[in-house]
């Protein structure tokens, strides 16, 4: 979870705790007799719970006064029904946050507490079973928290009849089916609708127009499909509009325009297609706006320059075209901005570098040509920049983009020629991501690329660097993923195995080294060396390393992947390397590997072991065995 979302949820379950004391304080009276039949219906419910292990439920007793005695249960001081019915299983106490939980099922019998207003039954995360229809029976429910739980089935029909509903939060559970088009009536209180992270399908009802009082409206991480209804620019007091990761197709309507207090718009990871349409210049309080993953063409209309309010961007992976327009550069509240894997064309513009509070410029894998504008030296906020794979022809890395000592400069595949520039060691303490990969650089890898003190991720792989590892190499102390592979380095291993940490930093993730020349075998204590303790993935293929595969492989716990193929290892397969919990992947092909491959737990399959005609046991065939 983000910190975005855990502020998110904080804030609803504060929200939370003071409608429960807002209910318990005007509804609530000692003095107050429960109502038998609510009782009853209580009673009910709680004989469908058949796990309880905070007591959420313990002081529900059939011989104590429901309204005074009972927790979580509040009742109207004259009449003594039932207003109130709270049990979630996260909540907020005076010192702490409670999380617990509950077993079983919601009883149809809570459709007989027909005064309740609040019913909330969140976060119990075990409570299984459908919405029991007799909810629509509830018709002064104003608050229904079902969330985070573990409910199947359809939303109810029966819904319907809860004319002054307010907030409807029915999210992270897996309720499936459509949305009942009689759900939403004209003049609907209804302020919150949560129905994201479950397996809903069908369309988005057109109906949905009609709940014109929505203030939040998140229905992602579902199966909807069909088109944004136009009626969606009815709900012109909506602030949240989250509709991404799901099937929804066709165009973004230009009703979206009308949604003129419309704070976040996620429309991500959807088949939307078309354009972008011009009038999203009315979304003047729009904040945070992601259109990524999808397929929509055309150009990004000029009149998003309209958007004053906006502070990220995230329009990446879609099929959109033309050039940048200039408008952008009078966003002067963009912090990020998303646009990689689009067809953008043309140079990127000057006013860019008007974007003063920018931190995030992301264009990579583009039809951008060059040059790049000095503008950008006027973003004194930028900590990253991507720009890899577009047409830029840099040749040389600009002296004044260095000198903007990024965290993190990516320029892979921009036409950089030449000797891995020495100007780069002015950046030592500052970078902590480089990225030159798929260029033209030559030479030797330089012996001061020890004291780029500050990376933590460095990828000159698939260049043209012919050179031993520098032995200063070990002082690259935060280094934590390294990818050098496709090049001509020779000699040992070593300077990249045995290079220092900075703990608790500086411990490999992941390590590509192959399509080189290094020789030498695979160090004998690669799985004892600090560096590489925490590793996930080891890949060292098409080197002639020769040698076996090192026994104390098995001692490196989180591998992932181990890749050694065509790498000329001989004897066997070490007893305990295939029973490493986490392996997913064992490549060691076309070696001259030998002997019975060990008994073990992980699921290779018997392409991993091809070209070892030596090699025989599960998943090759049975070793033959010498009979006497």
């Amino acid at each position: 979870m983000d910190c975005s979302t855990k502020i998110k949820k904080s804030l609803h379950y504060y929200l939370l705790t003071f409608i429960i004391l807002y209910y318990t304080t005007t509804f609530s009276a000692a003095t107050t007799t429960c109502h038998s039949g609510d009782k009853a219906a209580l009673l009910a419910f709680k004989a469908g719970i058949t796990d309880d292990p905070s007591g959420l439920l313990s002081t529900w007793n059939s011989t104590t006064n429901c309204c005074s005695n009972w927790d979580g249960v509040s009742c109207h001081f004259t009449t003594g029904r039932v207003v109130n019915l709270s049990r979630p299983g996260l909540s907020s106490g005076p010192d702490s946050i409670i999380d617990t939980s509950m077993a079983g099922t919601i009883s149809p019998a809570l459709g007989r507490l027909t005064a309740l207003r609040v019913l909330d039954l969140s976060s119990l995360k075990q409570l299984s079973g459908q919405i029991p229809p007799s909810l629509g029976h509830l018709s002064k429910l104003t608050v229904l928290f079902l969330f985070s739980n573990n409910l199947t089935g359809p939303i109810p029909h029966t819904l319907r009849n809860l004319k002054h509903l307010q907030r409807l939060l029915l999210d992270s559970n897996q309720l499936s089916g459509e949305i009942p088009f009689s759900l939403f009536t004209p003049s609907s209180p209804m302020t919150d609708l949560t129905l994201n992270q479950n397996q809903l399908s069908g369309v988005i009802p057109n109906s949905i127009g009609h709940l014109t009082a929505l203030k939040r409206l998140d229905i992602h991480s579902n199966n909807f499909s069909g088109s944004i209804p136009n009626s969606i620019g009815n709900l012109q007091q909506l602030t949240y509009l989250d509709f991404s990761e799901n099937q929804i197709s066709g165009v973004l309507p230009a009703s979206i325009g009308r949604l003129v207090n419309l704070g976040l718009l996620y429309l991500n990871d959807n088949f939307l297609n078309g354009n972008i349409p011009s009038s999203i210049s009315g979304l003047a309080s729009l904040q945070f706006f992601r259109l990524s993953n999808n397929q929509l063409t055309g150009e990004i209309p000029a009149s998003i320059g309209e958007l004053q309010q906006l502070q990220r961007v995230t329009f990446e992976n879609n099929k959109l075209n033309g050039k940048l327009p200039s408008s952008l550069g009078g966003l002067t509240s963009l912090t990020e901005i998303y646009l990689s894997g689009n067809q953008f064309t043309g140079r990127i513009p000057s006013s860019i570098g008007d974007l003063s509070s920018l931190q995030t410029l992301d264009l990579s894998n583009n039809k951008l040509s060059g040059p790049l504008p000095r503008s950008l030296t006027k973003l004194k906020n930028l900590q990253e920049l991507y720009l890899s794979f577009n047409p830029l022809r840099l040749v040389t890395i600009p002296d004044w983009l260095i000198d903007m000592k990024l965290f993190k400069l990516m320029l892979a595949g921009t036409g950089i020629k030449g000797q891995l520039p020495v100007k780069l060691l002015s950046t030592a303490s500052s970078t902590s991501s480089l990225d030159l990969s798929s260029n033209e650089l030559t030479g030797e890898l330089p012996h001061w690329i020890g004291e780029m003190s500050g990376l933590s991720f460095l990828n000159l792989s698939n260049n043209g660097f012919h050179s031993r590892i520098p032995e200063e190499f070990k002082n690259l102390t935060l280094l934590m993923d390294l990818d050098l592979h496709s090049n001509a380095f020779s000699g040992e291993l070593r300077p990249v195995l045995a290079k220092s940490t900075s703990d608790p930093l500086g411990h490999y993730n992941s390590l590509d080294l192959s399509c080189n020349q290094f020789t030498g075998g695979i160090d004998e204590d690669i799985g004892e060396l600090p560096a590489m303790d925490t590793l996930e993935s080891l890949v060292l293929s098409d080197n002639p390393l020769g040698g076996n595969i090192p026994a104390t492989l098995r001692k490196l716990e989180n591998l992932r992947v181990v890749a050694l193929a065509k790498n000329g290892l001989t004897g066997g397969v070490p007893a305990g390397v295939l029973d490493i919990a986490s392996l997913t992947e064992f490549d060691v092909p076309d070696n001259r590997l030998t002997g019975e491959i060990p008994a073990h737990t992980a699921r290779v399959p018997a392409a991993g072991f091809r070209g070892n005609p030596g090699l025989c046991g599960n998943p090759l065939p049975p070793c033959r065995r010498e009979v006497p």
